[in-house]
């Protein structure tokens, strides 16, 4: 509403509304003096100038109208006065804090037309609209007021719609912005937080060795050196999309989408530090939404097992089955019942990774075992679901 606020049409209103009502005085043979027309003329319709007009200029509104029309002044533009109003405070407040002020408004409009001298004398003789023997034409004065009520009732309800959809459309916009926000603080845990566990354990690996074997430090330090160029390269490229999301420039080249062909690299990223980890993939075709999903879970949890399970052997599956869906399981030989002790409550990772396999339509399971941990995850191999995958890819 505040662009509209901005525009010269209710300034428009303004002017139609006491422009019109003076001009109408003018030609007509009112009994009050012109400049009080004037004023509640411009009264009733000024509040359309507010930025975020109270639901209680409604009722001003309405009682300046009824009084123009009590006291006898030419009607004219002046019946856009409250609809006008109406429109502009239904427009900016939710209906709770409008509709009580509107109808007293209405109904202060209402009474005015009723009482409109020029209305009773014209058609009724002077015997009002509910004298004696007025005739069918006294009931054009309630017909006019069931009129003004229904476009008063009109307006409110136009803006209130319109402002709605407004409002649900603004709220779409923003939960798109938190799902991008969280999908890319994913894929920053996913990414970054790998790299570093690997970059950790490749270094300690390093220092471990390196008098007795250079030759093992180096292929560690070249391991850290891919590792966190390929981190560094991930980052530089959410930072751009975050700073394309706050400047408008468009949207920046997203990360490269890994699937299942990546996992040897994966796995072999991971051994060089010093983890036995086997790799087992059977798996014909997938989609690409669920070789992305089995990527990131195979990722988070070779993760988990570097930092947190203190494992020295780990075992990969990704296999399909007859049901046409793809179990993903990380087994690890580590200090499983420490992983999900009440201490230790699931971080980012397993709720990230869980969000981004039940999107899919798939279950994920994570927990301890008699020894180690371990993470299955089930996923349709079509890699759709009702709740789609795109968001969260």
């Amino acid at each position: 509403m505040s662009r509209i606020r901005r525009h010269w049409l209710p300034w428009l209103v303004v002017v139609v509304e006491l422009v019109g009502s003076l001009g109408s005085n003018a030609q007509a043979d009112t009994r009050g003096p012109a400049v009080l027309a004037a004023l509640l003329a411009l009264v009733a319709v000024l509040p359309v100038l507010l930025r975020q007009p109270p639901g209680w200029v409604l009722a001003v509104s309405g009682l300046c109208v009824g009084i123009y029309l009590a006291a006898g002044y030419a009607d004219g533009p002046i019946f856009l006065a409250l609809p006008a109003v109406t429109f502009a405070v239904a427009w900016s407040l939710p209906p709770r804090r409008w509709v009580g002020w509107a109808v007293v408004g209405a109904a202060l409009v209402a009474t005015g037309i009723m009482l409109n001298p020029t209305e009773s004398t014209r058609f009724d003789g002077g015997r009002g609209p509910w004298g004696p023997g007025g005739g069918p034409e006294g009931d054009l004065s309630l017909w006019r007021a069931f009129g003004q009520v229904a476009l008063i009732a009109a307006c409110g309800a136009i803006a209130s719609a319109v402002r709605s959809r407004n409002e649900a459309r603004a709220q779409r916009q923003r939960r798109a912005v938190s799902d991008e926000r969280v999908r890319m603080a994913t894929d920053l845990h996913d990414g970054v937080g790998h790299g570093l566990a690997v970059i950790a354990m490749q270094a300690g690996a390093a220092l471990h060795v390196l008098d007795r074997d250079p030759e093992a430090a180096r292929r560690n330090l070249e391991a850290i050196r891919a590792e966190s160029k390929e981190s560094l390269d991930l980052l530089r490229r959410q930072l751009a999309r975050l700073t394309d999301a706050d400047t408008g420039a468009g949207p920046a080249p997203r990360a490269p989408e890994h699937g299942l062909a990546d996992l040897p690299a994966l796995v072999e990223r991971v051994r060089t530090g010093g983890l036995e980890v086997s790799l087992r993939l059977e798996v014909d075709s997938a989609s690409p939404e669920a070789e992305r999903a089995a990527y990131a879970v195979v990722q988070e949890g070779l993760t988990n097992v570097l930092r947190h399970a203190g494992a020295t052997r780990a075992e990969v599956a990704i296999v399909s089955t007859p049901a046409a869906e793809m179990v993903v399981t990380v087994d690890d030989d580590g200090r499983g019942s420490d992983m999900l002790s009440g201490e230790r409550r699931p971080g980012m990772g397993i709720v990230g990774m869980r969000s981004r396999v039940e999107a899919l339509g798939g279950t994920l399971e994570a927990g301890p075992e008699v020894r180690g941990f371990r993470l299955r995850a089930s996923l349709p191999l079509s890699g759709s679901s009702a709740g789609g995958a795109e968001g969260l890819a």
